[in-house]
C-alpha cells in the first residue's frame, strides 16, 4: 500500500485553476504563433483578437511578452515586422495595464530595430522605424499616463490632462508632433518599398507591408485633431511670433499627412478595412480664432469584421500549418497577381487622365464665363463712353458759339466785355477740367481693355501739351486784359490775339476730334479681339470632345502596346543569344585556322581564366526565367569569357611538344564550345541549364588538367642542374667572403702605417668592426653549409644529392638566391669600407651596407631552417651565428654613427672671427647647399625605389 501511495505524494494532482491556466497559455501561444510567423502575408485579425482578449483575461501583458520574446524576431525579418504590428495592436486595444507592462520591454524593441537597421533592403529600415514608433508611443504614454492606448479622449478630458496650463499645452504639442513625425516616416518607408510588379496592394506581399498602416492612421487622426485644438488655444494665449516654429512644423505635417491619406484612399486594399477622412485643401489659420468655430473633428471609422463561421463537426485536424499552405499557394499565383497589379495600374492611369480632362473642361468653362461677363461689362462701358463723347462734342460746339459771340461783342462796353471774357474763361477752365477727367476715365478704360503702353504714353503726352497750351492761352488772356484797360489800340490788338487764340482753339478741337476717332477705332479693335475669344471658346469645346474620344481608345492602345512589348522583348532575347552563340562558333572556327598554329599561351595564364568562366556558368543556374535583361547579360558574359578560354586553350596546345596530346586538348576545347552552344540555346528557350552547366564545368576541369600537365613538363627540364648551380653559388659565396675579409685586413694595416690622429682612430674603429662582421658572416656560412649537408644526408626519402635538389627545386632556388645575396652584400660592405677609409664615401653608405648584410644573412638562415630538423644541433649553432651577425651589424652601425659625429665635431666652423658680411655670405651659401642636398635626397629616394623594383624583378626571375 505504501508503494502505491508514494507517487501520489510525490506528484500531487493539478487543480482546475492550474489546468485552466495551462490551457489558456497554450491557446495564447498558438494564436500568437499563427499571427507572428515567417510567411509574407498580412496578420490575421482573429489571432490578434485572441491575444487582445487574453490581455483582459490576465489583466495585463506579462503573458503576451513572455510568449513573444521567445519568437525568432532576431532571426527572421518577417517575424520582426509582424511582431511590431501585433505589439501596436495590443498597446491600442489591449488592457490598459499593457502600456505599463510593455515599458519593461523597450530595450527589446530597441535591439530588434538596431539589428535589422543594418539590412539595406527588404524590411530592415521599416522594422527600425516601426520599433522607434513603438518606443515613442510608450514614452508618450509614460509622460501622459491619462491618455489611453487608443488616444481617444473628450475635449474636457484633454483640458483636464493639460491642467489648463499653457506650458503643459506647449510641451504636449511638441510630443504629439514627434509622434506624428514617426508615423509619417514609417508610412513613407512602407510606400517607398512597394513596386507595381511584386508587392502592390493586391498581393500578399504588399498587404503584409501595408496592414500596419491601419493603426497608424487611427493614431494619426487623433493626434492631428488634438494638435489643431491645442494650437488654437496656444495662439489665443501667446503672441504669434512665439509660435512660428509650431506653425511651420504643423504645416509640414499637414502636407505630408494629406498625401498619406490620399495614397491610402486610392488603394483598393484599404477601402474595406478603414474609412479615412479627407483633410481640407488648406490648413487652418491659427491667427484667426473664428476659424476654430468652423473646425469639425473627423473620425476614422473601422468597419466591424464579420464573424467567421464555426468549424464543422468533423474538422478536428490541427491547422497550425495552414499559413504554410497559403504561402505555397501564393507562389503558384504569382502570374495572376502580376496581371492584377498591371490591371490596377492601368485603371489608376485612366482615372488620373479622366480627372485631368474634367479639370481642364471645368477650367475652360470658368474662363469662358469670366470672358463673357467681362465682354458685357466692356460693352456697357463703351456705350456709356460714347454718350459722354457725344455730350462733350455738344459742349464744345456751345463753347465755340460762345467764343464767337464773345469776339463779336468786344466792341461793346468794357464792363460787359470783362464779364463775358470772365464767363468764357471760367467755362473754358470747366471744360478743361472735364476734359482732363474724361481723359483719366479714358485711361482707366484703356487699362481694363489691356491697351498698349505706347498709346497710353502718347495720350499722356498730348494731355500735357494741351495743358501747356491752355496755360499759355491764359497768360495771353491776362496780358490782353491789361492792354484793354490802358488804350483802345491795345483792345484792338487784343481782339487780334483772341482771333489767333480762336484759331488755336479750333486746331485743338480738331486734335480732340482726331483722338476721339482713334479711340473709336480702338474700340472696334477690342470688339474684334472679343470675337477671336469666342472663336477660341469654340475651339476649346472641340478639343474637349477630342480628348473624350482619345480616352475611349486608351484601353485598346494599352493592350496593343503590351503585346508589342512582349514581341519586341522576345525578339531582342533571340537576337542577343544568337549573337553570343556566333561568338562561340567563331572561337571554335578560329582554332582550325592555319595561322592560329603560331599563337602560344602559358598554362598559368590559361588557369587564371578558369575562375571567371566557372563564376559565369554558376550564375546561369539561379537565373530567373522571366528576367530577359539578366538572361541577355548572362549569355553575353558566358560567350565572351568562354570564347576567350577556348582560344587561349588552343594557343596553350601549341606549346606542347606531344602532337597527340595537343590534338586531344584541342578536341576538349572544341567540345567545350559545343556544350556552351547547347547552354546558350537553353537560355534562349528559358529552359533548365543545370545539366549543361555541369557538363561545361567537367570539360573545364579536363582542359585545366591538360594545362597543368604541360606546365609541369616545361618546368622539369630546369631541375636537372640545380645541384651544380647550388654548389657553384656556395663556393662563390665562400670565396667572396674570404677575399672581403683579406682586403679589409690589408686596409687596416695600411691605415695604421699611413694615418694618424682622428683619421687613424676612425679608420681603425671602422675596419675593426668590419673585420668582426666578416668573421661572423664567415662562421654563419660555415654553419649553414654544415646544416645543408645534414639536410641532404637525411635525404627526406632520397639517397642522392641531385635527386634531393631536383625534388625540392623550389627550396633549392631559394637557397641559391640567398647565397647570391650574401656574396653581393660582402662585396658591398668591402666597397663601402674602402670609400669611407679613403675619405671618398660617407658613413651612411657603410650603415646601409651593414644592414644589407644582415638582411642577406637572414635570408640564408630562413632558407636553411625550412628543411632542417627542429632539434638539430647544427640548426641551433646556425641560429647562434645569426645572432652574432646581428650583433656585429649593430656594432658597425653604432661605430659609423659615432665616427661621423667625431668627424663633424672636428670640422665645426669657427665663427668667432667672422664679420657681418662674411657671416651673411656663409649663411646664404649654407642655404644653397641645403636646397641642393634636399633636391639630391629626393632624387636618390626615387633612384632607390627604382633599384628596389628592379631587384625584386630580378629576384623573381631568378
Amino acid at each position: 500500500m505504501t508503494s502505491l501511495s508514494l507517487p501520489r505524494v510525490l506528484h500531487p494532482r493539478k487543480t482546475s485553476l492550474e489546468i485552466e491556466r495551462e490551457l489558456f497559455e497554450k491557446s495564447q501561444q498558438q494564436a500568437l504563433q499563427k499571427a507572428i510567423n515567417s510567411n509574407e502575408v498580412p496578420v490575421k485579425q482573429k489571432h490578434v483578437r485572441s491575444a487582445i482578449i487574453g490581455t483582459f483575461h490576465t489583466q495585463g501583458a506579462r503573458t503576451f511578452w513572455a510568449i513573444v520574446t521567445k519568437l525568432p524576431a532576431m532571426e527572421d525579418q518577417i517575424v520582426a515586422w509582424k511582431l511590431c504590428h501585433v505589439v501596436h495592436k495590443i498597446l491600442r486595444e489591449g488592457h490598459p495595464l499593457c502600456l505599463v507592462d510593455s515599458q519593461r520591454h523597450v530595450k527589446d524593441l530597441d535591439e530588434i530595430g538596431k539589428l535589422w537597421s543594418h539590412l539595406n533592403d527588404g524590411y530592415g529600415r521599416m522594422i527600425r522605424l516601426y520599433a522607434s514608433l513603438l518606443m515613442t508611443k510608450l514614452e508618450f504614454h509614460k509622460r501622459n499616463p491619462r491618455f489611453p492606448g487608443h488616444l481617444g479622449v473628450t475635449p474636457e478630458e484633454l483640458e483636464s490632462i493639460a491642467g489648463n496650463d499653457i506650458n503643459n499645452y506647449f510641451e504636449m504639442s511638441v510630443e504629439m508632433f514627434d509622434y506624428l513625425d514617426n508615423i509619417l516616416d514609417l508610412q513613407a518607408a512602407v510606400f517607398g518599398s512597394l513596386n507595381m510588379a511584386r508587392s502592390n496592394s493586391m498581393t500578399n506581399t504588399g498587404q503584409c507591408r501595408l496592414s500596419p498602416l491601419v493603426p497608424c492612421i487611427q493614431d494619426a487622426s487623433k493626434l492631428y485633431d488634438y494638435c489643431v485644438k491645442i494650437l488654437f488655444r496656444l495662439h489665443y494665449a501667446l503672441p504669434p511670433d512665439t509660435l512660428t516654429g509650431h506653425r511651420d512644423r504643423f504645416m509640414k505635417i499637414f502636407r505630408i499627412l494629406k498625401e498619406f491619406y490620399n495614397n491610402t484612399t486610392n488603394l483598393q486594399y484599404f477601402k474595406d478595412l478603414i474609412s479615412i477622412p479627407s483633410l481640407p485643401n488648406s490648413p487652418p489659420n491659427f491667427l484667426i480664432q473664428s476659424e476654430f468655430r468652423t473646425y469639425v473633428t473627423q473620425e476614422v471609422v473601422v468597419p466591424q469584421e464579420p464573424e467567421e463561421e464555426p468549424p464543422a463537426e468533423g474538422n478536428l485536424i490541427d491547422t497550425t500549418e495552414s499559413d504554410h499552405a497559403e504561402s505555397s499557394s501564393t507562389i503558384s499565383q504569382t502570374v495572376y497577381e502580376q496581371i492584377l497589379s498591371e490591371k490596377e495600374f492601368l485603371k489608376n492611369q485612366c482615372e488620373k487622365l479622366s480627372l485631368e480632362i474634367n479639370g481642364l473642361v471645368r477650367q475652360h468653362r470658368n474662363d469662358l464665363k469670366m470672358l463673357e461677363s467681362k465682354i458685357k461689362t466692356l460693352e456697357t462701358e463703351l456705350v456709356t463712353k460714347d454718350h459722354e463723347l457725344i455730350q462733350e462734342k455738344k459742349d464744345k460746339e456751345d463753347l465755340m458759339t460762345q467764343a464767337f459771340a464773345a469776339v463779336q461783342s468786344k466792341g461793346s462796353e468794357q464792363k460787359a466785355k470783362d464779364e463775358k471774357f470772365q464767363k468764357l474763361k471760367d467755362f473754358y477752365y470747366k471744360l478743361r477740367d472735364e476734359h482732363i477727367q474724361k481723359l483719366r476715365e479714358k485711361a482707366e478704360i484703356e487699362k481694363r481693355l489691356r491697351a498698349s503702353d505706347i498709346k497710353l504714353e502718347q495720350i499722356e503726352t498730348e494731355k500735357k501739351a494741351l495743358i501747356v497750351e491752355i496755360n499759355e492761352l491764359s497768360e495771353r488772356v491776362n496780358r490782353a486784359e491789361e492792354q484793354m484797360q490802358q488804350t483802345t489800340i491795345s483792345q484792338i490788338e487784343e481782339l487780334e490775339e483772341l482771333r489767333k487764340d480762336k484759331e488755336l482753339f479750333n486746331m485743338e478741337t480738331e486734335i480732340l476730334k482726331k483722338s476721339i476717332n482713334d479711340h473709336c477705332r480702338e474700340r472696334d479693335d477690342y470688339r474684334a479681339e472679343l470675337t477671336l475669344a469666342l472663336q477660341e471658346k469654340n475651339e476649346l469645346k472641340l478639343k474637349t470632345e477630342e480628348l473624350t474620344d482619345k480616352l475611349s481608345t486608351t484601353d485598346v492602345q494599352i493592350s496593343g502596346l503590351k503585346k508589342e512589348k512582349d514581341i519586341l522583348l522576345e525578339d531582342v532575347l533571340s537576337k542577343s543569344v544568337n549573337g553570343s552563340m556566333e561568338v562561340i562558333r567563331h572561337a571554335v572556327m578560329e582554332m582550325d585556322n592555319p595561322a592560329f598554329v603560331t599563337l602560344t599561351c602559358s598554362p598559368d595564364y590559361l588557369m587564371g581564366l578558369k575562375k571567371d568562366c566557372v563564376a559565369s556558368l554558376e550564375s546561369s543556374k539561379a537565373l530567373p526565367r522571366d528576367d530577359i535583361a539578366q538572361i541577355i547579360v548572362t549569355s553575353n558574359e558566358i560567350s565572351n569569357k568562354l570564347s576567350m578560354f577556348i582560344l587561349y586553350g588552343g594557343a596553350t596546345c601549341n606549346t606542347s611538344h606531344d602532337i597527340s596530346f595537343s590534338d586531344k586538348m584541342s578536341e576538349y576545347c572544341k567540345g567545350l564550345g559545343e556544350i556552351t552552344l547547347s547552354l546558350l540555346e537553353c537560355l534562349k528557350k528559358r529552359e533548365n541549364t543545370n545539366e549543361k552547366v555541369s557538363e561545361a564545368l567537367s570539360k573545364l576541369e579536363e582542359i585545366s588538367s591538360c594545362a597543368e600537365s604541360i606546365s609541369s613538363s616545361s618546368t622539369a627540364e630546369n631541375k636537372e642542374n640545380l645541384a651544380d648551380m647550388l654548389e657553384n653559388e656556395m663556393i662563390e659565396m665562400d670565396r667572396t667572403i674570404e677575399e672581403a675579409a683579406k682586403r679589409i685586413q690589408e686596409m687596416l694595416e695600411k691605415s695604421r702605417a699611413d694615418d694618424s690622429g682622428i683619421k687613424l682612430e676612425v679608420n681603425s674603429r671602422i675596419l675593426d668592426s668590419c673585420t668582426t662582421l666578416m668573421q661572423a658572416v664567415r662562421v654563419l656560412v660555415q654553419k649553414s653549409r654544415s646544416l645543408q649537408a645534414e639536410i641532404v644526408l637525411q635525404g627526406k626519402g632520397t639517397s642522392k644529392a641531385k635527386e634531393f635538389y631536383k625534388r625540392n627545386h623550389q627550396w633549392t632556388d631559394g637557397f641559391i638566391s640567398a647565397a647570391k645575396a650574401v656574396a653581393t652584400a660582402a662585396k658591398f660592405i668591402l666597397t663601402a669600407a674602402d670609400k669611407v677609409v679613403t675619405m671618398n664615401g660617407k658613413f651612411e653608405l657603410l650603415m646601409v651596407a651593414a644592414q644589407e648584410t644582415a638582411a642577406s644573412t637572414a635570408q640564408l638562415v630562413v632558407a636553411s631552417r625550412v628543411k632542417a630538423d627542429k632539434k638539430s644541433s647544427n640548426l641551433q649553432q646556425l641560429t647562434a651565428a645569426s645572432k652574432n651577425v646581428s650583433t656585429a651589424v649593430g656594432t658597425v652601425v653604432a661605430i659609423a654613427e659615432g665616427c661621423r659625429q667625431l668627424v663633424d665635431e672636428a670640422e665645426d666652423l669657427d665663427t668667432s672671427n667672422l664679420t657681418l658680411h662674411q657671416a651673411k655670405k656663409l649663411e646664404m651659401e649654407a642655404q644653397v647647399k641645403v636646397l641642393e642636398l634636399e633636391k639630391e635626397l629626393e632624387e636618390e629616394r626615387l633612384h632607390l625605389a627604382s633599384l628596389r623594383r628592379r631587384h625584386y624583378q630580378l629576384a623573381g626571375e631568378g
